[in-house]
């Protein structure tokens, strides 16, 4: 694993990717940083980081689009796979590699308000609490584009797959308003979710009955429910959604406090994409 996150680090910096990440990071937080705090006359970074939370869009696509798809583009991903390095070595390697780039940006714009802080005070606790926050969210977002990435063999293709991704992350919230809240339309789509689950597990563990066996447990629970207490599909949807949305879990960190339950959130949601790579290219490795 360590071979490939130097390599995969090198490889940016050998290019101009990481120039390009960086140099457009540093340089749209920092105008937004000079533009935030001369509009409020005082040195507050959190807004910085908050209202750059929309860079994601573009920055983690361009930072994670060439991970796998250009391997896969080269056919070099055989000679890779054919390694000594298990797949969860490579995976994390490339990951671990993309996160450090972002983290180096992040300790770059980490400098502003420490720079200007002889023109006032800065809040040192609350800066490195929403730096924190802002990182944990990046790293499970930039999981979510080297999953994309391990599906395609073209560059292109993953990073408009991965914007179109993080946009509906970033707007869940506002598609989770128009969602149904019945609990018939709540009980119809629970129901699809383990259908889902279903398809997962097959594909996961190979075993029929395995997974007949989860979905017919699953959808007995689900109808147990329903059947004496219909009130706990209300808005199920919404809720469900809602779990998703990556904006409503920063907002702890952006009102500086530090939130155990959104970190381990943040943490799980990269692990399960990071997984889902793994699963991804294992299939590949052996079809």
């Amino acid at each position: 694993m360590t071979a490939i996150y130097k390599k995969e680090l090198r490889t940016y910096f050998n290019t101009l990717t990481g120039y390009i990440f960086l140099g457009f990071f540093v340089a749209i937080t920092g105008i937004y940083f000079m533009m935030n705090n001369m509009d409020a006359g005082s040195l507050n970074y959190v807004d910085t980081l908050a209202g750059s939370l929309m860079l994601f869009w573009v920055l983690i696509p361009v930072l994670t689009m060439r991970l796998f798809a250009e391997e896969a583009r080269q056919k070099t991903d055989q000679l890779l796979f054919t390694s000594p390095v298990g797949v969860w070595g490579i995976v994390l390697g490339k990951f671990l590699a993309a996160v450090s780039l972002f983290i180096i940006g992040v300790l770059i714009t980490g400098i502003f308000p420490f720079i200007l802080s002889r023109f006032g005070d800065i809040a040192i606790g609350e800066t490195i609490n929403v730096m924190f926050g802002y990182v944990i969210m990046g790293c499970a977002l930039i999981s979510v584009g080297i999953f994309i990435s391990a599906l395609t063999d073209n560059q292109i293709v993953a990073a408009v797959a991965t914007f179109a991704a993080l946009f509906v992350l970033f707007m869940i919230d506002n598609f989770t308003a128009e969602m149904p809240i019945t609990a018939v339309s709540s009980l119809v789509f629970a129901a699809l979710v383990i259908v889902i689950l279903t398809l997962v597990l097959y594909s996961s563990v190979k075993n029929l009955w395995v997974s007949l066996g989860f979905f017919v447990i699953a959808l007995g629970i689900e109808l147990i429910l329903y059947y004496f207490n219909p009130s706990l599909y209300d808005g199920l949807i919404s809720k469900f959604f809602g779990w998703f949305s990556m904006i409503s879990r920063f907002e702890n960190f952006y009102a500086g406090v530090f939130s155990l339950a959104d970190t381990v959130y943040y943490i799980s949601f990269a692990f399960v994409f990071i997984y889902l790579t793994v699963n991804s290219i294992e299939k590949r490795r052996w079809s």
